[in-house]
């Protein structure tokens, strides 16, 4: 210690921390983190992974004199989760604007059979949206899953699901 300063000298000598070995050391601390904001194993394993992939492009940017690699790969989990819960909380509002009947458009629907606009009233706001985006308005995978601020395997699955659903709701109305 220098004595005019109370601070420590930086040595040459110490190894820079590589990301490998951050991510391996603190990987366990991110994720109790963010199960403990979430609840939800899950979503929490998505979120880690999602940390880690913006800690591995922003690397670069880490500076140790700043402070630990693990507040650092804290604070951008804590970032992630913050931005993963506005973006719910917008699609939650875009679904329960979509599930209103009066934002039903009278020319989505017509043209369509009785059978088919029944099963469509039975699917979710989302289900629905995603269908409209995916069908109707015939936009990609990733040009839907930017516009509903979700994974574009998130959007295959919840059209796929939809059009499931569909499905069999127009095949048991058929059999009646």
């Amino acid at each position: 210690m220098h004595a005019a300063t109370l601070t420590r000298p930086l040595t040459q000598t110490s190894t820079p921390l590589t990301f490998a070995a951050a991510a391996e050391q603190h990987l366990d601390d991110v994720f109790g983190y963010l199960l403990y904001l979430t609840r939800d194993r899950t979503l929490a394993e998505d979120l880690a992974s999602e940390t880690f992939e913006k800690a591995l492009r922003k690397w670069s940017r880490f500076d140790p004199r700043r402070g630990s690699a693990r507040t650092w790969l804290l604070a951008l989990a804590r970032s992630t989760a913050l931005d993963w819960f506005r973006a719910e909380s917008r699609r939650h509002r875009r679904e329960e604007a979509a599930a209103q009947p009066e934002a039903q458009e009278a020319e989505f629907v017509e043209g369509l059979s009785p059978a088919l606009q029944t099963a469509l009233a039975t699917l979710s706001a989302g289900e629905r949206e995603v269908l409209a985006l995916r069908i109707v308005i015939e936009l990609d995978g990733e040009q839907t899953a930017r516009v509903l601020g979700i994974s574009p395997t998130a959007v295959s699955t919840r059209l796929s699901r939809a059009l499931d659903k569909l499905e069999e709701k127009v095949r048991n109305d058929d059999l009646r």
